[in-house]
Formats: C-alpha cells, structure tokens, sequence
C-alpha cells in the first residue's frame, strides 16, 4: 500500500472546496421561470400531490436515490470514540463510494448522541427526508440495538454496515473457500478473534448459512466466550456455547476457519501449523493482519488466504457489498434490509467470483489470467459486474421476501438501467493506476528541479507505479528534497551535465549523429545536444536506460516534442503522431484528438489519427466511440473542413470496418445520444454514448479541450502522445502534482503496451 503522509491526506481534503462531497442541482436554473418551478409558486403542486398521496415523495424528489450516512463518533474507524465532529471525514468518504459505485446520492449526518434513545429518536425524526438510512461506526454494543429498533420503526432500508459488511463479503469468500476446500459449512471448526458488532455479525450469517454456533470459538479481549464467564452481554451470550475454558493458541488445534476481526500480530505460524488440512484464514485487521499474508503463505502450502488490504489476493472489501445492497433496496423501494437479501448478496458475490473474470480487471490487477481458486475465491472491488450482479439478487430477494413495495418487471432493462450507471463511476485512472503497479517502470522526470515534479515523482514511487529517474542539477534537486521533506532515497539523480555523465552523454550522441546525420545535425552538435535534458532522457528512453519520460512543466510544448521524434520516432506504420486528452467527467472518460500537434491535417491525416487514437484508447480497456466533430451534421452544410470529415469517416470505416465511428457532426449532436437517435437515427453513433472526439483542425480542438478542462472537474490527464515508438510524454505548463501523476500512470502504462 502507497504510504500516505499527514500533510497529504490533510491537503486533498482542504485543497479547493473543503470536504470531498457536494449538492450539485439536478434540474434548470437559469431563467426566472426555471426558479419559479423550483421553488415558489411551482413547487406547490408537487407538496399539494405529495400531501395526497405520501408515495408520490419519490416521484416528485430525490428521495428514492438518498441515503444518510449517519453516525455518532463513538467508534471511529480504528480511532475509537473521537466524536460526531471528528467523524465528518469518514461519513463524507462513505458519501463519496455510495456515489461512485452505485450511484446513490448522500447527506453524511453527525449526531452528538451517545444515548441510545436520543440518538434513535434524532435519526427516526430525520428518516421522511431519505430512502434509505447507513449507520456507521457506532460502538457496540449500542449499535445492535440502535438497528434493531431503527429497522423496526422505519419502513426504509436501514443497515448498520460495519455489522454487515464484513459479514456479507466474507461469508461469500468462506462459501467459496469451504467449496475449495471440499469441507461442509455444517462440520467446520471455527476460530473468530474479536467479538464486537463485525465479529458478531459474522457468526450469526455464517450461522444462516449452516454453521453450527457450537464449532464457533468466539474470543473477545479477555478470552473465549464460554458459559462459565460472568457479565456477559445478551449478545455475546449467544455464543458462549462452552463449558470450558481455551486458549487462544490452543483453540487452533484442527481448527478449519480463522476469521480476524481485532488486531494485528495475535497470530503465529505456530498456530496456523496447528490448523487442519487445508485451512481457511482470513485475517481482516487493517492495516496489519492478525498474522501476515507472508507468514501465513510460509506456514502452510495448502492455506487459503484472505485480508482486508488490497494488495493481496481476496481482499475483503465492504464497498464490494453495501452500494449494491442498497441500489437493489432502494430500487424495489425496499421497506427493510433483512436476512433473506443479505443472504441473496452473499450468494451473489459468492457465484460472481467463480465467473470468467473480464479483460479490463485481469489487465488492472496485471496478470495473464485470474480464475477461481486460491488466488480469487472473492471477487475484485473494481469488477465493473458487481452491481449488476449484487443488485439484482438484493432487489428480488426483497420481492420474494415480501417487502418491496415497487417490484421490477422487466429485469433486462433494470440491468442495462445499472451498467449505465457506472458512466458516473469513473473507473479509468483507478485502472490504470493497478495496472502500472503490477509492472512499474523507470520513468525519467526531465524536469527535476521543479517542486511538483519531486512530490509527483515521490507520490509515484510510493504508489508503486514508477521508478523515477530525476535529471537537473544534483545539489538543487537535493536542496528542495531535503527543504520539503520529500522522500525519494531510492531515486536515481542524475545531471546530464556534469563529468561524471561524459562517457554517457558520448555514447548517446554518437547513436544520436547515427540518426540525424543525414538531417542537418553534425557529430559535435549531437553530442552537444546531450547535455540538454529533453534529448538526454528520450535517449535514456530510446537506449534502454529508461522505460518512459515526462516532461514539459516548465518547457515550450515543441521543447519536448521536437526531442522525442528525432530521438525515438514514429511506431512502425505510422506517418504522424497526435495529442490526445483525456478528461475524465461525469459521464465518463471523454478522449479528445488532435488538440496539440497536427495544425491543419489533411482528411487522410484524420482518418490515420483516428484510427492511431482508437488503438490507444483499446489498450485502456475502453471501446472507442468516435465523432468527427464539424459544424456541419452529414452533409448540411458546405465547406472544406466539413468535406474534409466526412471524406475522413469514409476512409476510417474502409480502414478499420469494427471500429464505432460516424460524422461529420455537431459536439452537441455528439455529446446527446438522444438527440443523435432522434434527428439522426440511420447514425452509427444512434444510442450510442460517444467518448471519442477528432477536431478538424490544431485551432479548435486545443479550445475545445482548454474550455472542458476549465469547465469540469474530474481529472485531466493529457496531452498523451500517440504514435511515438517510445513512452515519452508532454506535461502542459504549470501542471498540478495530481495531473504529472496522472501522466505518469499512463506514460508506465503506454511503456508496458509497447
């Protein structure tokens, strides 16, 4: 896991606007009449329908698609009971996965009632403003009985995800471990170290599921749970089953399943040794495992391993349970959460992990094929199917149950309705991100003497994407190291300048006079040129010293550019390169091409770029949609640029018949699948979501790009140069660390495609 810093974590969440959630208006608001409908006189008669009939709440607001995320501080995380204030950072975040998962909005709510009664008696008060309701980090054991009277007095989803979460997730991975396995949920001996809301959640759904509450060992921090301990609570009573006393270590003797819900380090390979054949041990304390992943693998040949961290196989995840479980909820118009669609999401996700997995997760986790068995009994917390698989399950179980209130007719379409939402979930830069983590490269920083580029360079390293390579003068680079405490021990400096680099800079430039002599360049020239960063780092990329490049922060775009094609030049094929931008907005990533290279290319020139674009884009495991955007929708209207287009989109589809692709057109007619269909409908692009747009000419798309990127706030990562034989890539002036990052994960990631 990337080592994250007090000060970084503390500046994403002050930089810009405070906080990591907001309230954005769903609905026009720019004339007078549009404030008239919003609010007085025209929202009347929406209050008048829902005074009428309470139901029409979810036709008329948001109601139907808004959790509260709601807590009271006093079991913060690992930070134990800091306060509902203190809390705010953690119910934001919940916030920020609700939406990015499943796109469900969220209020975060902080309550100052360590009471019970107050606490419930606030959140039932509050409940008419909400479909559904996540409880969060409340300690236990006021937690069970918070939701239990919560689940009984309100008719919306509740769940306290804490409780169930972990439950679902891991009873999913034990179904699937126990079948590998060969053993039977009925036989099996079972270990669970902690014994709080998480733990004791756990038991009761692997009780649901066959487990018998009498092969449970249940340890809390004094010792086994056992009938002859005093002041027991009425929960923990449950599972006090024994007679007598045990050990800790003892109690691994044959035993099947350890399930780890309290800290890190408990656990020796000694016990583990102790275990039965083919044992089951998933060790969930965060960030340190009851016993490590290495130990535990050294102990036993034959175990199966799951934690809590995402940098080892079967991570037990809640996001991989609790934004589905309520999307099925809230979609059905759930009046409850109870045992039958928690179940019916366990059996999903349990089946999901036996399922072919797709491309685009195999390519982000960098492996050559990740199938069921050891290494995948849970499924990834990126597999774009968990909401159309987990939903659903959850939504039908409610029908089945009884308490959903809006039952779904058509399953086909509420599937389709669930994988358009993930246009909002924009998954790009996390993909990219695994994928460069599972083969970092060395990356040359060109511009080292730059602040940004060191916390980007150090940021890059510590996610474990690249091994930068800093190129300037070594006592400067060292100097601001060393005055913003930034960590780059393992970071090769060098300065192409200085003596030590002679014999370097004469290899380099008597490969380099190889290939420009005949260009106007002579042998003291070339050499000459190697003290320049840019042509000594494309050489570093081009000799094999070096994997990728980024630069440009503090250059002329052409300073960087000009290098990189004399040095590495074109791919096989290719006569010229182009700049691609990606932003990624709410509608998903949106490439954009020529914004920075070709002035005015030519309908063969566009028709070449496209298709060189589109390769790119596959690479990121994204189907290209492509519009060739003019000011002209199929033949409306004369001139060169729009002829110049259409003759274009004729050459791409003689060239590459699969790809999706249509225009000449209008950005909005683009950008508008409904529109498109509508006026257009014989369009290739006709219900089709375009994420691909080629400008004809440098003029418009460099606005067009510049303009969106000021508009929007989603990552901007860009300009990607495609073509080049080599990974070297061009930082726009004044780039924030977060975009050189961004740049950097796709420069590791275009090194390993090439």
């Amino acid at each position: 896991m990337a080592k994250i810093r007090k000060q970084d974590a503390l500046d994403y969440h002050s930089s810009g606007r405070p906080g990591k959630i907001e309230v954005v208006p769903t609905k026009p608001y720019a004339s007078q009449r549009d404030l008239s409908l919003a609010y007085s006189p025209g929202v009347a008669d929406p209050c008048l329908e829902i005074a009428d009939n309470p139901e029409d709440v979810y036709k008329y607001t948001s109601k139907g698609n808004l959790v509260a995320v709601i807590s009271n501080g006093t079991a913060v995380l690992g930070l134990g009971d800091i306060g509902p204030e203190a809390s705010k950072p953690v119910m934001e975040g919940k916030g920020l996965l609700f939406k990015i998962f499943a796109d469900i909005d969220v209020f975060d709510i902080e309550v100052d009632a360590s009471d019970p009664d107050l606490f419930i008696q606030t959140v039932k008060a509050i409940a008419p403003t909400f479909g559904g309701i996540n409880l969060e980090d409340i300690k236990a054991p006021e937690a069970f009985e918070i939701e239990r009277r919560l689940k009984e007095e309100l008719n919306i989803p509740v769940m306290h995800d804490d409780q169930h979460g972990t439950a679902i997730i891991s009873s999913a991975g034990l179904l699937n471990a126990l079948e590998l396995a060969n053993k039977k949920i009925e036989k099996v001996k079972i270990i669970i170290s902690g014994a709080g809301a998480a733990a004791q959640s756990c038991a009761k759904l692997y009780c649901s599921l066959g487990a018998n509450v009498k092969n449970i060992f249940m340890f809390d921090s004094k010792g086994l749970l056992h009938s002859g301990r005093e002041n027991l609570d009425s929960n923990k009573a449950l599972f006090a089953t024994h007679k007598k006393d045990i050990s800790f270590e003892n109690s691994f003797e044959k035993g099947d399943v350890f399930i780890g819900l309290s800290k890190g380090g408990i656990v020796s390979k000694e016990m583990i040794q102790k275990m039965a054949k083919d044992p089951i041990v998933f060790a969930l304390a965060n960030p340190d495992p009851e016993i490590s992943y290495k130990d535990a693998m050294n102990a036993r040949e034959d175990i199966l391993m799951a934690t809590g961290r995402s940098d080892h196989p079967n991570q037990v995840n809640n996001v991989i349970g609790f934004p589905f479980i309520f999307r099925g909820a809230m979609d059905v118009r759930a009046t409850t959460i109870n045992e039958e669609m928690k179940l019916a999401a366990v059996k999903a996700i349990s089946s999901l992990a036996k399922e072919t997995i797709p491309e685009e997760v195999i390519e982000a986790y960098g492996e050559k094929n990740i199938s069921f068995g050891k290494e995948q009994f849970i499924p990834k917390p990126i597999d774009p199917r968990l909401i159309y698989y987990v939903a659903p399950a959850v939504a039908k179980a409610a029908m089945d149950s009884g308490v959903a209130q809006k039952p779904i007719e058509d399953w086909d379409a509420y599937e389709m309705e669930l994988k358009n939402r993930l246009g909002l979930d924009n998954k790009l830069i996390r993909n990219i991100t695994e994928k460069g983590q599972r083969s970092p490269k060395r990356v040359v920083f060109a511009e080292a003497d730059n602040l940004n580029i060191l916390k980007a360079a150090q940021t890059s390293f510590e996610e474990g994407v690249a091994f930068p390579i800093l190129l300037g003068k070594k006592d400067k680079i060292e100097a601001l190291i060393e005055e913003f405490n930034i960590e780059l021990e393992e970071a090769l400096i060098i300065d192409p300048k200085c003596d030590e680099e002679r014999e370097r800079r004469q290899l380099f430039g008597e490969a380099f006079f190889e290939k420009r002599k005949r260009k106007g360049v002579t042998e003291f020239e070339a050499k000459q040129l190697m003290r320049e960063r840019n042509h000594f780092g494309a050489m570093m990329v081009e000799m094999g010293d070096a994997d990728a490049m980024v630069s440009g922060i503090t250059r002329n775009y052409r300073d960087v550019v000009r290098p990189a094609l004399q040095v590495v030049g074109l791919q096989k094929g290719m006569s010229k390169i182009a700049g691609m931008y990606i932003l990624n907005t709410k509608r998903g990533p949106l490439f954009l091409a020529d914004t920075t290279i070709n002035l005015n290319p030519t309908a063969e020139d566009l028709a070449e770029i496209t298709s060189n674009v589109a390769k790119t884009i596959r690479k990121f495991k994204v189907t290209p949609r492509v519009a060739l955007l003019s000011y002209s929708n199929f033949g409306s209207s004369i001139g060169e640029d729009a002829k110049k287009m259409s003759k274009a989109v004729a050459l791409i589809k003689e060239n590459d018949p699969n790809l999706i692709v249509d225009g000449e057109m209008q950005a909005n007619f683009a950008l508008n699948s409904e529109l498109m269909n509508e006026q257009f409908s014989f369009s290739d692009l006709a219900n089709k979501k375009v994420n691909t747009l080629i400008f004809p000419n440098l003029s418009s798309g460099n606005i067009a790009y510049k303009l969106l990127q000021e508009m929007t706030e989603g990552d901007a990562i860009g300009p990607v140069i495609v073509g080049l034989k080599k990974s070297i890539h061009v930082l726009q002036l004044g780039s924030s660390v977060r975009e050189i990052i961004n740049m950097v994960k796709v420069a590791v990631v275009d090194a390993q495609n090439k």
